[in-house]
């Protein structure tokens, strides 16, 4: 009759301790795929504000073109 007490019990255990790794699997990739989503958003927003500055700075580079450079004159001898 103990044996059966304790079969029970250690079944009961086992079935509660499943239950909480489920659990606790489940919050886990919850947070994993959370973390996961806050870095692609970090991407999307960095690479916008990266493609804003570059086209800001070509359209700078653009309408002040650089000096033409002074070509030498050759010495004559």
């Amino acid at each position: 009759m103990s044996d059966d007490i304790d079969a029970k019990t250690r079944a009961a255990d086992r079935a509660e301790r499943a239950e909480r790794m489920a659990r606790e699997g489940q919050q886990a990739m919850a947070e994993h795929l959370a973390a996961v989503k806050a870095v692609d958003e970090r991407t999307v927003r960095l690479r916008a504000l990266r493609l804003a500055k570059e086209a800001e700075e070509a359209a700078a580079k653009a309408a002040n073109p650089p000096a033409p450079k002074r070509s030498r004159k050759k010495a004559t001898a």
